[in-house]
This record gives structure tokens, C-alpha cells and sequence, in this order.
């Protein structure tokens, strides 16, 4: 069995996918399998795939089911003891996997960090906190570009919610990492770039009340009201603001 089963979703996306599937075709660590899913593209997508078909362990071009029917199908396909979410447009960093992958034992979860790629020249580090809380989910999600998952973690908490249109990976890490208690590790070190042209990467009025649907959905009202409360207009946050722009806190 592989370490990692890296998963790539497509559509529609010939030039972003290339630069996916080279990203990690040439990665000099050989312990993983790469599943390809195209959701049925009408341009060169599929091209592109049949290109580096021999470095690819499993592809499919099918019927378009949305992001998360299309991860589903990737993690149907994955036996590797990891799944790693690379999607089309987004790319590994080089020598990533060769530094990250002999360190991934013994947890459930490896977040690492992510550089996000605004434009070509554009681009900006996001580190993580060492322990994630139900208070680091409010304020910001994990990256699925830069996080190894174990695969048996989606026969205990289920695949991915397909009725959710972009937070289905936030879901699931409320439910296996908040409400299961999944063991998780940060990894100090950048694994992927993510592309910030992406569906999910601009919030609207439509995807904050998915989220907020979510935490409803799992987190006690009178838990939520605190960080509401905190995160809120209100006295405390702007102490705490004014002392984070004077770097006292």
C-alpha cells in the first residue's frame, strides 16, 4: 500500500490540470498513487490527461457530479494510507512530498501549511496554529490542498456531504477533528500552493450561510453565541484588536 493517494478533481480547467499533474509527476518521492477525476470536460482536459495517462494510477472522465461527488469518486478509488485533495489549478510545492511524507505517522490528520497564489507574481504564506479548535474553525478552515487525511477516517465519519455546494471538506473537519477528537499534527512546512481563482476561495452571502448551517448543524447554540460574541461588534474585540496592531497580544 502507498502512503498517499493523491486526488485531483477537474473541469474544464486543460490549463490549470497540467500544471496539477506536473506538479506532481515530478515529485521525487515515489510513495503515492494519483487518481484523476474529470467531471466530463468539453475542452482539452482530457487531452491533457491521456498525455501523462502512464503516470497516472486510476482516471476517470464521467458524468460531472460537483466537487464533492468528484472527490468522492477519488476517494473510492484511493487505497493509500492517506488522501491528499490536489485540485485542478492548484499545485505541490517541489521536494514537498520527499520532506512531508516520512513524517506522517501515528496521527490521523497532517496539516501543513499553504502559499496562496493570487496571480503568477502574487502570492502569500498562511501558517496554521500548532492546535486546532473549535475557535481556529470559526475564524478560518484548513486548507484540503495542504492536509493529509487518513483514508479510513471516511468509513467512520462518512465521504464528503454532496448537498453542500463548497464547504463539504469544512464539515468534515467539524465532525471528525471537533466532535470526534481525530488526533491531528501541524507540519511547519509548505505543501501546495492554492489557487485563489477557485469557486471556494471568495466568500458570498450563499457560502457563509452554508457555514453557518454546518456549525448549527453540529455545535450547541449557546456554544456558538460565545464566539459570536467574541468575534462580534462588541467592547472585547476591539481591545483585543487595538493590542494585536500595537503587537502587545
Amino acid at each position: 500500500m502507498k502512503k498517499l493517494s493523491i486526488i485531483t478533481i477537474n473541469y474544464n480547467n486543460a490549463q490549470g490540470l497540467r500544471k496539477t499533474i506536473e506538479s506532481v509527476v515530478s515529485q521525487e518521492n515515489p510513495d503515492y498513487e494519483y487518481i484523476v477525476i474529470d467531471g466530463n470536460s468539453t475542452d482539452d482536459s482530457v487531452v491533457v490527461i491521456e498525455q501523462y495517462a502512464d503516470q497516472i494510477t486510476y482516471w476517470a472522465s464521467e458524468s460531472n457530479r460537483g466537487i464533492y461527488g468528484n472527490m468522492n469518486q477519488g476517494i473510492q478509488e484511493a487505497t493509500g494510507e492517506y488522501c491528499l485533495f490536489l485540485n485542478s489549478g492548484d499545485w505541490l510545492v517541489p521536494g514537498a512530498l520527499n520532506r512531508i511524507l516520512p513524517l506522517c505517522k501515528n496521527f490521523d490528520i497532517f496539516y501543513c501549511n499553504t502559499y496562496l497564489s493570487y496571480t503568477i507574481t502574487r502570492t502569500k504564506e498562511l501558517r496554521y496554529p500548532k492546535e486546532l479548535t473549535l475557535f481556529s474553525f470559526y475564524k478560518r478552515n484548513i486548507n484540503h490542498q495542504s492536509t493529509l487525511i487518513k483514508t479510513s477516517l471516511f468509513d467512520t465519519y462518512g465521504l464528503y456531504n454532496e448537498k453542500n455546494r463548497v464547504h463539504s471538506d469544512y464539515e468534515f473537519w467539524i465532525k471528525a477533528i471537533i466532535m470526534g477528537n481525530c488526533s491531528c499534527k501541524h507540519l511547519d512546512d509548505f505543501l501546495a500552493y492554492y489557487d485563489m481563482n477557485g469557486i471556494s476561495s471568495k466568500p458570498n452571502p450563499s457560502s457563509q450561510a452554508e457555514l453557518l448551517k454546518i456549525l448549527n448543524t453540529y455545535v450547541p447554540p449557546r456554544i456558538l453565541a460565545d464566539y459570536q460574541y467574541w468575534l462580534g461588534d462588541n467592547k472585547v474585540s476591539k481591545v483585543i484588536h487595538w493590542l494585536k496592531s500595537k503587537e502587545i497580544w
